[in-house]
């Protein structure tokens, strides 16, 4: 059984509030922006409910790095060793090797790359891989205050992610790019 950490948002009990965004912000210390968006039912980042009056629904997708099994960010770099994936199926960037290209940018179906150009590198969320490696949870999971977003081995079939995608209707993000995302969506 191969381990692939990932993400599982519950989009029955996510709100909107951004407590993830926010959350992110601080334990990586961003100056601008966050890893992590909140979109709306719309695709947006504007609360527009969708359907026509009075079927009408709303609901928030968070959107982080996927963390793919086959990620076309990896691909793209020119400078090897740059982007890997770990053992545990984390993709990070190597911000000492990066040249700023920006070429994993546009490689990312997700659009969850972000270009610093302070550091002239890319960024992306690291699954908190600080955090993993001391048994701790992402900030985000720890800091969602109505359980919408949940972490742990989706290669587990006894974790708790796992259940969670066996018990419900879950999906992945545009599975037809063949990118394989480690992060997964409960139905609403």
């Amino acid at each position: 059984m191969v381990k692939q950490y990932s993400l599982v948002f519950d989009l029955r009990r996510c709100i909107g509030c951004h407590n993830c965004t926010i959350a992110c912000k601080v334990e990586n210390n961003l100056e601008v922006g966050s890893w992590i968006k909140v979109l709306t039912s719309s695709g947006t980042l504007v609360d527009m409910p969708t359907g026509k009056y009075p079927q009408l629904s709303l609901y928030w997708q968070p959107i982080t790095c996927m963390h793919c099994q086959n990620p076309p960010c990896l691909e793209a770099c020119p400078v090897e060793g740059t982007i890997y994936r770990r053992p545990d199926g984390i993709v990070l960037i190597e911000k000492e090797k990066c040249t700023g290209c920006e070429l994993c940018i546009s490689a990312c179906p997700y659009g969850v790359i972000q270009f610093n150009p302070q550091a002239n590198v890319a960024e992306k969320c690291s699954l908190c891989s600080h955090r993993v490696d001391q048994g701790l949870p992402p900030f985000c999971v720890k800091e969602c205050i109505w359980g919408a977003i949940h972490f742990g081995d989706i290669g587990d079939p006894n974790s708790e992610v796992s259940q969670l995608m066996s018990s419900r209707d879950g999906y992945a993000l545009e599975p037809e790019k063949g990118t394989q995302p480690s992060n997964y969506y409960l139905a609403p």
